[in-house]
């Protein structure tokens, strides 16, 4: 390449890298503080001193090493953690909802559910870097079973928490655009970032934990979880949540981003049983114990709550922890057939109906 064709070069590099910039603040979102959402926020019985918090729990140990032990291994360690092969990809989905109970696992914690003739799309996450710009950050290990504009109808969005992984404002954007009476029902604050993106306050539902809404035969729980939140500088502006999704004869329970505390246990008192759970079981380590779950608490959640089948989620897209990027459903499943725990294990973008799960297949080691 020759001088001119360098400059040109560095020319086109510098503005891709501002126009990405310029994403940056909106992707932030916007301030819970303000307005009456500011009241509601300030009145939680989960806020307390400028910001929401965690349920007491008895301390946890501190592991030997630091934190900087973390950044090294993320650096340099010698973990696994991309599949040799292409991870296979499912690329169909239904046209219509069934009434029988369904999910289609999509990648990462993004799950579209079939309750009661009905569709719930949980934490959508179609971008490329789960980050606040494109130009940066973790980035997928398979590419979206099905783009956003072939989604069928939804008639609600569920969102556990606003970190970039769960919640992105590209993908939010456009299904607002492409579904004009979409629902999205969200945690206590969460809403802010929603209307900064152009979100209409109409088509928005907060819930702090217990609160319900309803969406047609559908009730929507926000319960507790032990987790934190933020998009930017400031922590724990907005509440996080796990989930019950309920109707007149079947429940799924979705754990969202958590540690594993005693209120899953009165989750399955108030709320169990399930017919389906979906619980996070990767991106754990030692040094977070308290915020993501190792696949065992994953297991021990699952009958806490009461649940039937098991799929887990918060796995195989995005690299977030230091261990092999198969070794999540490699401890879940020893753990779940130890505990004798149902479990479908479906491929992104394959269809799991919870009456009839499919035989456990475990394709993640045709790749490694």
């Amino acid at each position: 390449m020759g001088r001119a064709g360098k400059i040109a070069a560095g020319v086109a590099g510098a503005a891709a890298l501002g126009w990405a910039a310029r994403e940056v603040p909106a992707a932030m979102g916007g301030d819970p503080r303000k307005g009456s959402r500011g009241a509601r926020v300030e009145a939680s019985p989960q806020y307390r001193e400028g910001k929401f918090r965690n349920p007491p729990q008895p301390p946890r140990p501190e592991p030997e090493e630091g934190r900087g032990s973390v950044l090294r291994e993320l650096v340099s360690g010698r973990e696994h953690r991309k599949p040799r092969l292409p991870i296979p990809l499912v690329r169909e989905l239904a046209e219509t909802a069934s009434e029988e109970l369904a999910v289609t696992w999509l990648g990462h914690s993004t799950a579209l559910l079939e309750i009661e003739g009905q569709r719930v799309l949980i934490d959508p996450v179609w971008a490329e870097r789960c980050s606040p710009s494109q130009a940066a950050g973790p980035r997928r290990l398979h590419s979206v079973p099905v783009e956003l504009a072939e989604l069928p109808p939804v008639d609600a969005v569920l969102i556990s928490h606003d970190h970039y992984d769960h919640l992105d404002m590209h993908t939010t954007r456009e299904l607002a655009r492409l579904q004009p009476s979409l629902l999205f029902v969200v945690p206590l604050g969460v809403g802010a970032h929603l209307e900064r993106w152009g979100v209409p306050e109409t088509r928005i539902v907060e819930l702090d934990w217990d609160e319900k809404a309803e969406v047609g035969s559908l009730t929507l729980t926000a319960t507790s979880a032990h987790h934190f939140s933020g998009r930017g500088f400031r922590r724990d502006g907005t509440l996080w949540a796990s989930w019950v999704i309920a109707g007149p004869t079947q429940r799924v329970f979705y754990s969202g981003d958590t540690g594993y505390f005693d209120g899953f246990a009165r989750t399955g008192e108030q709320y169990g049983p399930f017919d389906l759970t979906l619980v996070q079981i990767g991106a754990y380590s030692e040094h977070w114990a308290d915020i993501h779950m190792t696949p065992e608490e994953g297991v021990r959640t699952h009958l806490d709550v009461r649940g039937g089948l098991l799929v887990p989620v918060h796995w195989a897209t995005f690299v977030l922890a230091t261990h092999d990027w198969s070794e999540p459903v490699e401890r879940l499943c020893e753990e779940a057939d130890a505990q004798a725990v149902p479990v479908a294990v479906p491929r992104p973008g394959e269809r799991v109906v919870v009456a009839t799960p499919p035989k456990l297949d475990h394709w993640w080691r045709r790749i490694i």
